[in-house]
């Protein structure tokens, strides 16, 4: 038996297959019980955060954060509701049935410029939106940028599970996002401050003068890492 959230959800909700599988939780199909109409169900247990405060915390305020997303652009994978509890957070996203990004290019290979213009057209109104509503989404990649097939194939940005709240000026911290698309400028930060030689390992001094904190993520001058 579940928590409180998900008898919630499974009286107006039919639970059905497994659709999709993350690092912390699931995606499934579900449906509404009143009208049979079809969405998305992301499940994420936090028994599995509960190691790393800050995964702990991005989970908990992803319903609030991709809310104010989801109102800002048709290009925002749409929240319908939200279920929490002490053991999970359960949320009805639309169900976008076209695929992915990455599932096309890794078929097509490179898209012809017109479409791929079209693509980034649509990525920068939801990013647009975002931004005025004060979210950061800080996990863009092909894998979160969905196809709704019930609209045409329009493209949507999904997953606000590593996604911030600015809107009030406050600073956004953690190391979040997914590795193989960090900034090279960033990598290079960790990997000096990780480095098992003690002689070769930045000192905190280093760090904190280290291009990549000075320029606050943006470019390196020169295009070079000191």
């Amino acid at each position: 038996m579940g928590g409180a959230a998900e008898e919630a959800l499974r009286r107006e909700y039919v639970v059905g297959e497994e659709i999709g599988r993350g690092r912390f939780g699931t995606v499934r199909r579900c449906y509404a019980a009143a009208t049979g109409e079809p969405f998305a169900l992301k499940t994420t247990p936090k028994a599995a955060l509960r190691a790393d405060p800050l995964d702990l915390a991005l989970a908990e305020q992803e319903p609030k954060v991709h809310h104010l997303a989801s109102a800002a652009s048709r290009h925002v994978v749409a929240l319908h509701a939200a279920f929490v509890d002490a053991d999970a957070v359960h949320l009805v996203l639309d169900l976008c049935a076209g695929g992915d990004l990455f599932a096309l290019v890794s078929a097509r290979g490179a898209l012809p410029e017109p479409e791929a213009a079209e693509l980034m057209a649509q990525l920068a109104d939801a990013l647009a939106g975002c931004h005025r509503r004060g979210v950061a989404h800080r996990d863009v990649k092909p894998d979160n940028l969905l196809f709704d097939a019930a609209a045409g194939g329009a493209l949507r940005l999904g997953d606000f599970g590593s996604a911030a709240w600015f809107g009030d000026g406050r600073p956004m911290t953690g190391l979040v996002g997914t590795p193989y698309y960090v900034a090279p400028e960033a990598k290079d930060l960790l990997r000096r401050m990780l480095c098992r030689d003690v002689w070769r390992r930045l000192s905190a001094e280093q760090v904190l003068s280290h291009p990549w904190i000075v320029t606050r993520g943006g470019s390196v001058p020169g295009g070079r890492l000191v």
